[in-house]
């Protein structure tokens, strides 16, 4: 039986009731029993408030203060929207059904006094729920925007930094990034905590995560693990907090009329265009909960038809599940989204087979979900008759909704829409490639050349040659370098990693510390040679492993025609491997562009030469052991973090050699498939910053093999590392 093309909810009708439902007296109380308990108290002070006051204290460092006053905002917010809320569900719940005393046949005069009484009562339910002062509790659209981007966070990680509690800073700051995965110095941070004592990996959690995606998230991770029990539970579960959630959305739609770009006093619709214009607007606002719930945040574009995918997972779960009877049903309530599906109806037609047309066929789709279509459909209709006759714009966020939903003339008035935009935007498209083109081709013709000057010496070692210098790098203080070790030497020192490295080593055992995709195995020079000496691993593969670090800095001495010596910073021998189970739909890198010695911001096109980065790094290496895997590449990009300008493909006996400035922003792309494994090598031109390891790692050379440093350098070995992370989770090749 094929599975469904597309991805695979709940009672609808109870779901709102519960979402709706005011507080009731006790149990077993009768009609006298007493008032309905009334909303629970607003804070003492409003969220924008509480919000200046956390960064006021943040100014002049008072970290405590930051931490008090910006949990304070965030539940003020919370719970200034969830008394609105609930006033609104409670209100409507209050003035719901046919006007009192209407009659079928009532006058038209009646009629319209009869709804406006209504309106008026709900209106007054929403009048005495709210708070004294309803100004002061209205948050403004740019403060708005702070918390949507969950700002108060960023402030968070800082302050719980500094008052070193670790755990709590990784999860403020994983929330932060959750919302800004461009954030760069975010992700630095991010990795900088998971290499800290006291975090675990469960700290690095959504604190403002959405139930129902969360549980979305994980009914799809079980039926993908094909555990159909548990995805069926999370899965439902995913359906109600999704109605939960719905019903909250649209009832905070009903706000006051947004005059978008008209003058409040030039405005002077009558009573019922102005009735018109605002209920649009907040029907417009409702339907967009479709898009609201189905996006992620830091995600540019929410998944689509995010509601009918729950069945088309249900319907396959319940199948593998042994239960017939609720896999039509899914089946036939995703039929009602998509009803020509070809595939969901041969599923169905072979779950009625198997089940039987006599039981199959009284099997309904789920009422709730049919509740919940008519409605959207009418609000559509409602939408696209105002747009077609009123000019008011109307975005249908769902691809299920039938075409005879939408007026004919605005459905050929869209198709002409489309086109000309499709092609207005290729045009656009191609003018710009021509500017791209036009100007990258004028920057090469004014390139100052004086930044070749310095490289270009000797690389002293027979054997390797320049494959590509700056200018074919596309940059400045960039080499690659062929022949650097031979083949019998490359797999030597995989089988020394194989051997010695440990599970996410510098990383504090965690075996997947860039990606979940891939593990991480690492071993240093001192480690190595401490495994050579105790017999466990070849001492001279270790032996091997040191002296292809010191040709490698002898070499970037030579070629970049440095006048004073490098010093090892650090030096790790790592692969990478991917996970085989983890590649489909990876979107991530092995590791995310950043630059080694400062912290990039690719937003605002700078990199900040401050701690926590590694500001003492001055050149850096990557030595490559093998090519024999799928993606892998090392990339430059410009300080955006997006413009690749140089790709580099790993094989053995391959290094890159480079300055570790901005000049250099560097990634590494998602391995894909097989075992990556390099040598990775930072230098600094400060003794000071010379790395201890490195100090005893030749101590014991010198003690077992009786040989001066100098002497070394003649073993024409080397190596290098992927992109993985450093000693302490930072910046990594």
């Amino acid at each position: 039986m094929a599975l469904p093309a597309l991805l695979p909810v709940l009672p609808l009708l109870p779901l709102l009731a519960r979402a709706a439902m005011p507080p009731g007296p006790p149990a077993g109380a009768g009609p006298g029993a007493g008032p309905v308990p009334a909303d629970p108290p607003l804070p003492a002070q409003s969220p924008d408030a509480l919000f200046a006051a956390g960064a006021e204290a943040y100014a002049r460092g008072d970290w405590p203060a930051v931490v008090l006053q910006m949990e304070r905002a965030l539940r003020a917010r919370a719970a200034v929207r969830s008394r609105l809320v609930r006033c609104r569900l409670r209100c409507a719940n209050a003035t719901v059904g046919p006007a009192e005393g209407a009659e079928p046949q009532t006058e038209p005069v009646l009629r319209d006094l009869l709804f406006f009484r209504g309106l008026l009562r709900r209106a007054a339910c929403l009048r005495g729920c709210g708070p004294a002062e309803p100004s002061r509790y209205r948050l403004g659209d740019e403060l708005d925007r702070e918390f949507s981007k969950r700002s108060p966070y960023n402030y968070l990680q800082v302050a719980y930094f500094k008052m070193n509690r670790p755990a709590q800073a990784a999860a403020a700051a994983h929330t932060f990034f959750v919302a800004n995965p461009g954030h760069q110095e975010m992700r630095q941070n991010l990795e900088y905590y998971q290499a800290m004592a006291g975090v675990r990996e469960n700290d690095f959690t959504d604190l403002e995560a959405k139930p129902h995606m969360s549980e979305f998230r994980l009914g799809v991770r079980f039926y993908t693990e094909e555990q159909p029990a548990a995805a069926v539970l999370h899965l439902e579960k995913a359906l109600e907090e999704y109605f939960v959630a719905d019903t909250e959305c649209r009832a905070l739609c009903e706000g006051p009329y947004d005059y978008e770009g008209y003058n409040y006093l030039e405005y002077n619709a009558d009573l019922f265009q102005a009735i018109t214009d605002h209920y649009m607007q907040v029907l417009s606002c409702k339907q967009g909960c479709v898009t609201e719930l189905a996006s992620q945040p830091g995600r540019e574009k929410p998944l689509e038809d995010f509601l009918p995918s729950h069945f088309n997972y249900l319907q396959f779960a319940y199948y593998n599940n042994g239960n017939y009877e609720k896999a039509i049903e899914c089946a036939k309530t995703y039929l009602l989204f998509f009803p020509n599906d070809e595939v969901m109806n041969q599923n169905l037609a072979y779950y009625t087979a198997v089940l039987g047309e006599n039981l199959a066929g009284p099997i309904q789709p789920r009422e709730e979900i049919q509740a919940y279509r008519q409605r959207s459909l009418m609000e559509k209709e409602l939408l696209f008759f105002s747009y077609d006759v009123f000019g008011i714009p109307f975005v249908d966020p769902d691809t299920w909704t039938p075409e005879e939903v939408i007026p004919k003339r605005l459905r050929e008035k869209q198709k002409v829409e489309r086109e000309t935009a499709a092609r207005i935007s290729e045009e656009i498209g191609n003018l710009m490639k021509e500017i791209e083109t036009l100007v990258e081709e004028k920057a090469k013709e004014s390139a100052d050349m004086s930044k070749f000057i310095r490289e270009g010496g000797p690389l002293v070692y027979e054997g390797a040659s320049v494959t590509m210098n700056s200018k074919a790098l596309n940059g400045s203080q960039r080499v690659v370098v062929d022949g650097v070790l031979s083949a019998e030497e490359c797999r030597e020192l995989q089988r020394l990693t194989n051997a010695a490295a440990s599970a996410g080593d510098g990383y504090r055992g965690k075996t997947s510390p860039h990606t979940p995709s891939e593990t991480f195995y690492g071993v240093t020079v001192l480690k190595a040679l401490k495994l050579g000496q105790e017999g466990k691993v070849p001492l001279q593969s270790a032996y091997l492993y040191y002296n292809v670090t010191e040709k490698v800095r002898h070499m970037m001495e030579s070629y970049f025609r440095l006048e004073v010596p490098l010093h090892f910073s650090y030096s790790h021998l790592v692969c990478r491997t991917a996970i085989d189970e983890k590649q489909e739909g990876r979107s991530d890198n092995s590791h995310e562009v950043h630059v080694d010695n400062c912290i990039l911001n690719a937003e605002a096109l700078v990199c900040l030469k401050e701690p926590p980065a590694y500001t003492f790094r001055d050149y850096s290496a990557i030595l490559y052991l093998n090519g024999d895997f799928e993606g892998g590449a090392f990339y430059f990009t410009e300080l955006d973090a997006k413009t690749e300008t140089a790709e580099v493909q790993p094989q053995c006996g391959r290094a890159v050699g480079f300055s570790s400035g901005s000049e250099n922003p560097h990634g590494v792309k998602a391995v894909t498939k097989g075992q990556r494994c390099a040598i990775a090598l930072w230098f600094t031109l400060d003794p000071r910053h010379s790395e201890r390891e490195r100090v005893q790692a030749d101590d014991l050379v010198k003690m077992l093999f009786g040989t001066e440093e100098g002497d070394l350098l003649q073993e024409p070995e080397q190596e290098q590392e992927p992109p993985a992370a450093v000693t302490v989770g930072k910046d990594e090749l």
